[in-house]
């Protein structure tokens, strides 16, 4: 066993200090406040949970800041998406595990400790099977277990290019399943993850437009208890087509369609009515918010504070990862709601400290949404601890909520000091032990890729 001891730590009644915490085969067995450090335990100033990163498309990584040239006509979430086609088209199966991992390190030096892999490149460049239906998914588990990141895998069911049945356009061959093939796909990704611990497979239907409503029924039979995450309701057009397919808003249709329950996770949202934020927080499913991604691509902005409101929850992740921060997207989701309200201290509420009410809400749905059933700095949770830098400028004479408010609005840089995931410590002094090597990797197949 080991032991930790924090002067000050965010456990799930609130800020204690003086916390002793003993750490055994990557579960927390002892969390004791008001405590006496031991001989032997590590001692840090500022401890607080690791934070779920819900969503990710791990490989989109690699084309970070290549996307920011205007084109010739009005960009968009659909130019930019035809870009993404041509990258990942070039991609090896190296080149996927090699960009995996450094994305997952950096989410790590943020302060993430668990990753949701919404996986949906399945097959070889020119869009045949791999003779091994799981190759890819061993790539990406493989990532995870090199950098120790927390891994929620979603294999993504994606068969059609839009609504009513539409085939798909060749940019999507790679991504390609009907049902029978998905399947044997889910299996293949649970054996891939068979090894570590606390991993957890879900299931993630793309989204309205690449699954028809049969499909949709099929593949929610291959797991009834995994998390479901979905893209919904996350650009204007999608709501356009929608209502021209079926007379329904996506999200609507599929309250109307499908049992939505606290297994999902609904991606984006971004365009829902006050009746459809109604909807989502009386079900329990998470709204799956990536603030700086939704932004990066002008989708539009959450309704966060008045689905708060209603009782809703929302967790965080990095998405299309052009930037992987946990301030940066608590920070950015705050401002969006400032910009739209005209308004301070939004999605806080009624309550004191919105970087407070920003950490929890998301730590909490985060956790649900990517299957960890004891979140946070509890005797049985998994060991995803996170300390602060507590000598940085930003946290002088900070305690309490004063820190996470100063963290996320008024540091200028990380201030992730280590970072322990499942018990094991792969980030000190703000940097995790495999950076160099992975790294090096990512350079030498980006240089390949962007030559070719």
């Amino acid at each position: 066993m080991t032991g930790l001891f924090f002067e000050q730590a965010l456990l799930p009644q609130g800020w204690a200090r003086e916390v002793r915490m003993v750490l055994d085969r990557g579960r927390l067995v002892g969390v004791e406040a008001g405590a006496s450090a031991q001989p032997g335990d590590e001692r840090h100033r500022i401890g607080l949970p690791g934070m779920p990163d819900l969503h990710s498309h791990a490989f989109q990584r690699g084309m970070a800041g290549l996307t920011e040239i205007r084109g010739t006509t009005a960009d968009s979430f659909w130019t930019w998406r035809d870009l993404m086609y041509r990258f990942v088209g070039r991609m090896t199966a190296d080149d996927i595990e090699a960009v995996a991992a450094q994305a997952y390190v950096e989410m790590l030096e943020a302060g993430f400790t668990r990753v949701g892999e919404f996986h949906y490149i399945h097959h070889d460049m020119s869009g045949a099977p791999y003779s091994n239906i799981g190759e890819l998914a061993e790539r990406i588990a493989a990532a995870a277990q090199a950098c120790g990141i927390g891994l929620t895998l979603l294999p993504v069911f994606y068969a059609h290019a839009g609504f009513g049945d539409r085939a798909p356009d060749r940019g999507q061959q790679r991504f390609i399943n009907g049902v029978d093939s998905f399947s044997r796909l889910l299996e293949a990704s649970r054996r891939a993850v068979a090894g570590q611990q606390g991993a957890v497979v879900g299931l993630a239907p793309h989204s309205l437009r690449a699954v028809t409503p049969e499909e949709l029924t099929a593949i929610l039979q291959l797991d009834r208890d995994g998390p479901v995450h979905i893209h919904i309701a996350e650009q204007i057009r999608e709501v356009d087509e929608c209502l021209a397919w079926s007379g329904q808003r996506p999200l609507q249709w599929l309250f109307d369609h499908v049992a939505v329950d606290r297994r999902w996770c609904l991606i984006h949202a971004t365009h829902a009515t006050a009746d459809e934020l109604r909807q989502m927080a009386e079900s329990g499913a998470v709204a799956g918010l990536c603030p700086v991604t939704e932004a990066n691509l002008g989708d539009g902005t959450f309704n966060a504070s008045e689905f708060r409101d209603r009782g809703g929850v929302f967790g965080i992740g990095s998405d299309s990862n052009v930037l992987i921060g946990v301030t940066d997207e608590l920070r950015q989701l705050e401002y969006s709601q400032r910009l739209t309200y005209r308004a301070r201290n939004v999605v806080a509420g009624t309550s004191a400290s919105t970087g407070r009410v920003l950490f929890e809400t998301a730590l909490k749905g985060g956790s649900q949404a990517l299957g960890v059933a004891t979140p946070g700095l509890t005797e049985g949770a998994f060991v995803d601890i996170v300390s602060l830098d507590a000598g940085n400028v930003a946290l002088a004479g900070r305690s309490g909520d004063a820190i996470l408010d100063s963290w996320i609005f008024g540091a200028g840089r990380s201030l992730v000091d280590c970072v322990w995931a499942r018990g094991r410590k792969v980030v000190r002094n703000g940097r995790h032990h495999a950076r160099e090597t992975i790294a090096l990797r990512f350079r030498q197949k980006l240089e390949g890729l962007l030559a070719a």
